[in-house]
């Protein structure tokens, strides 16, 4: 059977991902309700109750909303830091069992090879994944102010990439509907990379091996799908990247799968 990678939805209502291997079934990270996940895992023929586990990379509410019910309901094993385990506990007001991995550790999950970095931004102590399987490496680089050298070595390696493309600029500072306080969180080095600073970051990192890039985490208000795919295929087209196979994310409905 070959690897198989969803993404469920991405977004700053909800983000999560569903990887299948041989052995293995996660999520990385469950920002959706448990009847949401279930509608969307039901979609593609999959059930929450046949997990093994939930890659968490934040305590945020649009990467952990179906934590809880996972864990409680499901008793789904939840992989985190400590740090992001204590956050958890506190915003949800329950006790969660974890299985706690340290920062810029790696771990085996099944058949499925987890490493860790830290990445920028205002959560605990929040993480990046590069995830090895036998068919290839997926990486998830998401919520981050800032490419950090740290972070883009970490996922050179990967065939398969999500990684953030959260707004445009200069859409952000003219929205009407955003405070000037969210404005500068968005902006700040441990905010949201911006279509830009996305496009520079897989510069940085695009290689032969590099095979799928999916850009995620759009804001719904400072961006638009046709604007952060342009800006990215313009650079990829100046590096002479053809191969690499681009697709936007959802908010509202999972993209195709993809068979690695």
């Amino acid at each position: 059977m070959p690897v198989r990678l969803t993404i469920l939805g991405s977004g700053s209502e909800g983000n999560c991902a569903y990887l299948e291997t041989d052995e293995t079934r996660l999520l990385i990270d469950a920002g959706f309700s448990l009847r949401q996940l279930r509608k969307r895992l039901a979609g593609i023929g999959r059930a929450p109750e046949n997990l093994t586990g939930v890659l968490v990379t934040h305590e945020h509410a649009d990467h952990v909303q179906g934590v809880a019910a996972l864990s409680e309901k499901l008793r789904i094993p939840v992989y985190c830091n400590r740090a992001t385990k204590d956050a958890l506990e506190y915003q949800l007001h329950t006790r969660l069992e974890c299985r706690l991995f340290a920062t810029g550790a790696s771990f085996e999950v099944g058949d499925v090879t987890v490493e860790t970095f830290t990445i920028p931004h205002d959560a605990q102590d929040p993480v990046g994944f590069l995830l090895r399987t036998l068919s290839g490496n997926i990486g998830f680089l998401t919520d981050l102010g800032h490419a950090t050298r740290l972070a883009l070595d970490r996922v050179r390696a990967a065939n398969v990439l999500l990684l953030e493309t959260n707004h445009d600029v200069k859409m952000l500072q003219d929205c009407p509907r955003r405070p000037w306080s969210l404005k500068q969180r968005s902006l700040s080095r441990h905010g949201h990379l911006s279509n830009d600073a996305a496009a520079e970051a897989a510069e940085q990192i695009v290689s032969a091996e590099l095979r799928h890039l999916y850009l995620g985490h759009l804001s719904r208000e400072c961006n638009r799908p046709e604007l952060a795919y342009s800006v990215m295929q313009g650079r990829l087209r100046k590096l002479g990247a053809e191969h690499v196979r681009m697709e936007l994310t959802s908010q509202g409905r999972p993209c195709a799968t993809l068979d690695l």
